[in-house]
């Protein structure tokens, strides 16, 4: 049994073609930092050959969301992207120009947010950032922080 038998098996879940074909190509970009949105992975899916429908994708993509398989990023103008889900943390910056999502971890600003929350008399239970950028000359440019977790912090 395959490594994604076992999962969709273990999320309660049937195992198909079309979810054995998605929760592979996710699992596979994992390991390399790599996001897609669900017309991404459909047009990968059609370039390897396979047959499975676009509303396919969207619903194996809704079900492995709502088993916790995988995580849904919601960006700016209605952009989602997907990953598996993970134990590690990081966040994320969204290349405005090319829609590129770039996965960081930076120990000073999960510092500087707990340290923060203390100072209000909260605890981080939950957080995700995103920053939106550009690249100038190189490097990129923040143009602004915004929350996409569902929760960013709980009472004590």
């Amino acid at each position: 049994m395959t490594s994604e038998n076992r999962e969709l098996k273990k999320a309660g879940l049937k195992v198909t073609a079309p979810r054995l074909k998605i929760l592979s190509m996710l699992s596979d970009a994992s390991g390399q930092g790599d996001h897609f949105s669900a017309e991404d992975l459909y047009q990968r899916l059609r370039d390897t050959g396979e047959d499975i429908g676009l509303a396919t994708v969207y619903r194996v993509l809704t079900q492995f969301e709502s088993a916790g398989l995988i995580i849904r990023h919601n960006f700016e103008a209605g952009y989602s992207v997907f990953e598996m889900a993970s134990d590690h943390h990081h966040d994320h910056m969204v290349d405005v120009d090319t829609s590129e999502v770039i996965e960081f971890i930076d120990e000073e600003i999960e510092r500087r947010q707990h340290l923060i929350a203390e100072q209000h008399g909260y605890e981080i239970i939950d957080h995700s950032s995103c920053f939106t950028s550009e690249k100038t000359g190189g490097l990129a440019v923040f143009q602004h922080l915004s929350g996409v977790g569902q929760r960013a912090f709980g009472q004590l």
